[in-house]
């Protein structure tokens, strides 16, 4: 299976032209034979505490229906990064689109104690199952803490998919965490990890693939928006980056 992780540089707050963003990086995944594609944590907006309750939407919100449609007629997984609300609580989330079944929806099982005045914690892991791969997505801190990967393990995930925010401090201990337990349970890690300024933080890129050896396979820098595409049986990965007026 070829998956794709992308690296954006959001447009704070700008849901349309974020949605463009987004639909042109699927169409470079689908160019080169993608059947999934992640993007970072709350891609769609930014990573934006304060302003998630007033952008916060759910999985059926129109705007959206362009990516199920791309994923039906081209048989792609696809999983967004957008603030979610459902009995007034506000969560970070992944809007996961699946050809020809309903949308689905992951939210941050474990959350920074930044993060608690804005969002309330998900209940449930979500694996997402393909024809070859079953897939946890982490939402950033979870993805750093132990008892999040091993519970995606017991759930049978062979590819374990980080869709963070982070600065030059996270990035050093995810280069750390995420080839240790590749090691440890044997499973593939892909961090997708946008760049420029996000609250009050630049996050810093470097969006990584490693093999379930923990073997580093493919980085994109620290400032260029690009994808890298993950062969999961071969464990070759395509390296591509885009400039800013395409």
């Amino acid at each position: 299976m070829k998956i794709c992780i992308a690296q954006t540089r959001p447009i704070k707050g700008n849901v349309s032209a974020n949605i463009e963003s987004h639909r042109r990086f699927v169409d470079l995944a689908l160019s080169h034979n993608s059947e999934a594609i992640f993007f970072s944590e709350l891609s769609l907006v930014g990573y934006e505490p304060e302003l998630a309750r007033e952008l916060a939407t759910n999985q059926n919100d129109g705007r959206l229906d362009i990516f199920q449609q791309v994923s039906d007629h081209n048989h792609i997984f696809i999983g967004l990064g957008l603030p979610t609300i459902s009995d007034s609580k506000i969560r970070i989330s992944m809007v996961i689109f699946q050809p020809n079944k309903p949308r689905r929806t992951y939210s941050k099982q474990q959350l920074h104690s930044d993060e608690f005045p804005y969002f309330d914690q998900g209940v449930d892991q979500v694996i997402i199952k393909t024809k070859d791969s079953n897939i946890a997505p982490a939402i950033c801190y979870e993805s750093l803490q132990p008892t999040h990967v091993e519970a995606a393990y017991q759930l049978g995930a062979n590819v374990y998919l980080a869709s963070v925010a982070k600065s030059t401090n996270g990035i050093e201990k995810a280069n750390h965490h995420y080839p240790t337990i590749a090691k440890q349970y044997a499973m593939a890690v892909l961090m997708a990890n946008c760049v420029g300024f996000c609250d009050n933080f630049l996050s810093v890129g470097q969006s990584t693939v490693w093999t379930k050896d923990g073997k580093l396979v493919g980085q994109l820098d620290d400032n260029s928006e690009g994808i890298l595409i993950f062969d999961t049986e071969t464990e070759e990965v395509i390296e591509k980056t885009v400039n800013n007026t395409w």
